[in-house]
């Protein structure tokens, strides 16, 4: 992919002892052109498990669908929930197998299971890491900054909620091609909550 034609984009996703916190902004880009302020960047999978991306909007509708639609029947075939760790392992094999021609997103999946909460990072064929938090797209940079100076795992889900919006905004303050808004999902042992934010820049 040539450089006129990357995507921009400024996700991150936190975990901390009651919950996960997934995050990202809104600007579509393609290119140097601005294609819309409204992009959805930020999916619900079940109501206690979510995706974040950066890259390719379409490919990130894509990829949700196709894991949406594969847990889902996994949880009616089985009567019961899939786990973070299980439903993280099947997107990568997604992924993995389309490698020759993959989707062009980074991915973060995140979600609370018996076991607790968990936060695992994907690249576009697959690879798979679980962390404490993480950003990424074009603005990760400077995301990264503020949820390495400002993590704590014993903070609230509040609290990593507030330095989720934090790392974003700063991003979007340096990152051209992010920004108009962020989507937050906030996952809690009580279920999901969904809430978009208006920002200008």
């Amino acid at each position: 992919m040539s450089r006129e034609f990357i995507t921009g984009a400024t996700t991150v996703g936190i975990v901390v002892k009651n919950g996960v916190v997934l995050a990202s902004e809104k600007r579509v880009t393609y290119g140097y052109s601005l294609m819309s302020k409204a992009g959805k960047k930020v999916f619900k999978i079940t109501d206690r498990l979510g995706l974040a991306c950066a890259g390719l909007i379409a490919d990130m509708q894509t990829i949700s669908r196709i894991l949406a639609a594969e847990v889902r029947l996994y949880e009616i075939e089985n009567a019961r929930r899939m786990s973070v760790r299980s439903a993280a392992k099947l997107l990568s094999t997604i992924l993995f197998n389309k490698r020759l021609l993959p989707y062009f997103t980074e991915t973060l999946i995140g979600g609370i299971d018996d076991s607790g909460p968990h936060l695992f990072i994907l690249d576009p064929i697959g690879s798979l890491i679980e962390d404490d938090y993480a950003a990424l797209g074009t603005g990760a940079k400077i995301a990264i900054g503020i949820l390495e100076s400002e993590y704590d795992k014993n903070h609230p889900l509040s609290k990593a909620r507030e330095i989720a919006i934090k790392s974003i905004k700063t991003a979007i303050g340096r990152d051209a091609v992010s920004g108009d808004g962020i989507d937050i999902l906030v996952i809690s042992p009580e279920g999901m909550k969904e809430e978009s934010i208006l920002i200008k820049g």
